[in-house]
């Protein structure tokens, strides 16, 4: 057959990689986006006349994104300013009890002996070592790989794995794991918190996600510029390869004739003829029929009760004095079991939740000159009930005012402007990214099937597939790249096993807005 046209929608990371992949190998890519401009959840935003990230702040796993570009013949550092961080986040739980975790194990091992006592110190060395195993074992078998049950998984491992597998302790909690290494509560709530980079709560989330403290310690990048830079390196490299990207345009009906895709038709009444679509949405997107009735069936629906974390974000240009601000600063609630409590049983916004900041300007432990405005990010987790509760503006300034009269507590104080932030609640991003309530992440990842649970990179439809934060191998930027990776290779894998095309690089691409 002559080379496929494949349909991409959304224009976020993992339907950026997906099409990347696609146009190297030869496929016609056309990429439909519904917003005016490419990211998806990795946005940006204009305010006081400079730009802020609105979304995902941490660049881990960068080799996901070296080898993305290095097939594609091109070079991720060419691209991209990358620099590698030393500090990894500084801690707060009041005015006075700071501490920073490193990229050094040692220089960390050291921070948490003073901070706590050398027994915390020593356990934090063996949580890091086990983390470390977690991550080797479950890499190339589970996270690289599509979509394993877990019968798949115990025969990738082979006989010689079991071991591997059952030592990463796959029916125990997050927190009790943490519970099992350390004896302060602060450090519990620190590792603990690990269970929102993919949006869940640790007591309820599996101990696997200790992986994530290897994960940081492997390596977290800044992106000069802020993180946006990587969408547009990753659209330039799409169109270079041969994808064609429209904005503002909303696919309405995934169209399928002979029990297979055959077309797309958007918001605009145009109909697309493709050999194949991979929907870079959310799963409950599809199974709530917002691309037609007849994909609903193609991918899991997502109960309001089993959605990941929401937040409300105040995107914020100020000057800031008092407490010292690294890149990434994590302020703690007193009580971490109340805020999870709040947001999963009760569906509320926690009354003193804990407050994560990233100064955009910050590099490491330097700082703007003194009296310079900088760019923050503030972020606290809320329940994902966008779609039935409308966060209003009463609500919403009584909520910013306790969370920066929190963050006056622990001695950071904001010199701001209402004119110069932007708030978004759970509600806006149920508008960004409809059928999801808010949810960030796509399905909570509690129990220690929930990661067996989210759908591969096939659909049930034929010509149909998956790609995004709500599939395998889960949310977070690397693994969103990840999941249009698998996608696009399950297409080409798809074809090579028919015999109907055989994969060709072709040049060139188009973007229209």
């Amino acid at each position: 057959m002559p080379n496929p046209r494949v349909a991409v929608i959304g224009a976020g990371v993992a339907g950026l990689a997906a099409s990347i992949d696609l146009a190297r190998s030869g496929c016609e890519v056309i990429v439909l986006e519904r917003a005016a401009a490419a990211g998806g959840k990795m946005r940006e935003l204009p305010i006081a006349g400079t730009r802020l990230d609105a979304g995902p702040s941490v660049f881990t796993m960068r080799a996901v994104f070296d080898a993305l570009f290095d097939e594609a013949g091109d070079s991720l550092e060419r691209r991209v300013e990358l620099k590698r961080a030393n500090l990894l986040a500084r801690h707060a739980w009041d005015e006075r009890e700071h501490l920073d975790l490193f990229a050094d194990i040692e220089r960390s091992s050291d921070a948490i002996g003073r901070f706590c006592g050398a027994r915390e110190a020593r356990a934090f060395e063996a949580f890091a070592a086990h983390a470390g195993r977690i991550f080797r074992t479950l890499d190339r078998s589970f996270m690289r790989a599509s979509r394993p049950s877990p019968f798949e998984l115990m025969r990738r491992l082979g006989v010689g794995g079991l071991p591997d597998l059952w030592n990463i302790k796959p029916f125990m909690t997050l927190w009790q794991s943490v519970e099992q290494y350390f004896a302060d509560p602060r450090l519990r709530q620190l590792f603990g918190r690990y269970a929102t980079y993919c949006g869940s709560s640790p007591y309820q989330s599996p101990a696997t996600l200790m992986l994530v403290a290897h994960v940081e310690q492997a390596g977290v990048w800044y992106v000069t510029g802020g993180m946006y830079r990587l969408v547009e390196a990753m659209v330039a490299l799409a169109l270079r390869r041969g994808a064609t990207l429209r904005y503002a345009t909303e696919v309405r009906s995934i169209v399928i004739e002979k029990g297979r895709v055959r077309a797309l038709e958007t918001a605009q009444g145009e109909r697309i003829a493709v050999d194949a679509v991979v929907c870079n949405a959310d799963n409950n997107a599809l199974a709530s029929g917002l691309f037609g009735p007849a994909a609903a069936r193609a991918a899991p629906a997502t109960a309001a009760g089993a959605r990941s974390l929401s937040a409300i974000t105040w995107n914020l240009v100020a000057r800031t004095s008092g407490f010292t601000l690294a890149h990434h600063t994590v302020f703690f609630s007193s009580d971490y079991r109340a805020e999870f409590d709040a947001i999963f049983a009760r569906r509320q916004v926690p009354a003193a939740p804990t407050i994560y900041v990233c100064a955009q300007d910050r590099v490491d432990e330097k700082a703007p000159p003194d009296g310079t405005a900088e760019r923050l990010f503030c972020l606290i987790n809320a329940p994902a009930s966008g779609d039935s509760h409308e966060f209003n503006h009463a609500e919403i300034e009584s909520c910013e005012h306790r969370v920066f009269q929190r963050l006056r507590g622990y001695g950071l104080r904001l010199e701001r402007r209402p004119e110069d932030t932007t708030v978004t609640t759970p509600t806006d991003f149920h508008r960004l990214f409809p059928a999801t309530g808010g949810a960030l992440y796509g399905p909570a990842s509690h129990g220690w099937q929930a990661s067996f649970t989210r759908p591969g990179s096939r659909a049930k439809i034929p010509g149909l597939y998956l790609a995004g934060g709500s599939t395998h191998p889960g949310p977070g930027i690397p693994m969103a790249a990840t999941s249009g990776r698998l996608a696009a290779a399950s297409f080409m894998a798809d074809c090579a096993s028919t015999s109907r095309w055989h994969p060709v690089a072709t040049p060139g691409g188009t973007s229209t807005r």
